[in-house]
């Protein structure tokens, strides 16, 4: 184990999964919390319809993939705001639109692309030393607008309406939260994937909520659960030859499949009255 660990493409691997398993992690505790679960689908999938358009035109796929992210998360909050649609309506219809749009893209491909692929499916061990620095830029700018606005995040995140009612600007707090959304899964596209990524924003939080009543408790077992299951995930593909993204997605899966049997709120409720 500590002989491969010295394999340099293997640490930017490592690297690159503590980055986007924990910031999945902690953006993932106001997803949970204010039920955007399927914001995530939709929104990894226009990422990728902006990293296919990238690489159709010949340009820099990051930049587009957060275009495409931000514009989706923007259009579905103003539908949801202006009571023309749900969220959920205007999240799947985009989800399908930007879908058909990347393999439109895809299609007019003249030659077969195997980087935009790794978009798809995750291809973490293929992360360069640029691509590591751009994320890790990322990584500072949103955990430092969620500590900057914490509390007013988790108070949107269980009541908008007497978020707003109490003076705290909930509608631009509320698009704040959506565009980190969309540069989180930005960030994490080529760790597991653009069909696996939203998985990582749901599940280690979803862990978290089965081991803890705190917010503050939350918050840590999300980000150490989230960086735990995402190296380990890339140790155990790089070792056995396994795809990264679904070991990460599977490992955390068990995780969580365990904190639900053993849930200190569980057992309460099967203990003694």
């Amino acid at each position: 184990m500590a002989d491969f660990l010295t394999v340099s493409f293997l640490q930017r691997a490592l690297i690159a999964a503590a980055l986007a398993g924990g910031l999945c992690s902690v953006i993932g505790v106001f997803v949970v919390l204010r039920g955007l679960a399927f914001i995530g689908a939709g929104t990894s999938h226009a990422a990728f319809a902006g990293v296919t358009f990238a690489y159709l035109i010949g340009v820099p796929p990051m930049p587009v993939a957060i275009a495409f992210g931000l514009a989706t998360v923007w259009i579905t909050g103003l539908l949801e705001e202006r009571g023309r649609m749900k969220l959920d309506v205007s999240i799947g219809i985009l989800y399908t639109a930007t879908m058909a749009l990347a393999i439109l893209f895809i299609g007019m491909m003249k030659t077969y692309n195997a980087e935009v692929y790794g978009y798809l499916f995750g291809s973490i061990l293929s992360v360069t030393q640029e691509e590591l620095l751009v994320s890790s830029l990322l990584v500072v700018a949103v955990v430092g607008v969620v500590l900057l606005f914490s509390k007013e995040f988790f108070f949107i995140a269980f009541d908008q309406k007497m978020a707003e009612a109490s003076g705290v600007p909930a509608r631009r707090l509320f698009f704040l939260l959506l565009s980190l959304v969309a540069l989180t899964i930005v960030v994490s596209l080529k760790t597991a994937g653009a069909i696996l990524v939203f998985a990582l924003l749901l599940i280690p939080p979803s862990t978290a909520y089965q081991l803890t009543s705190s917010l503050r408790g939350m918050m840590g077992y999300s980000v150490a659960i989230g960086i735990l299951v995402s190296c380990a995930g890339v140790l155990l593909s790089f070792r056995f030859d396994l795809p990264t993204g679904p070991a990460i997605v599977l490992l955390a899966t068990a995780v969580f499949f365990l904190a639900v049997a053993f849930s200190p709120k569980r057992l309460r409720r099967l203990g003694p009255a």
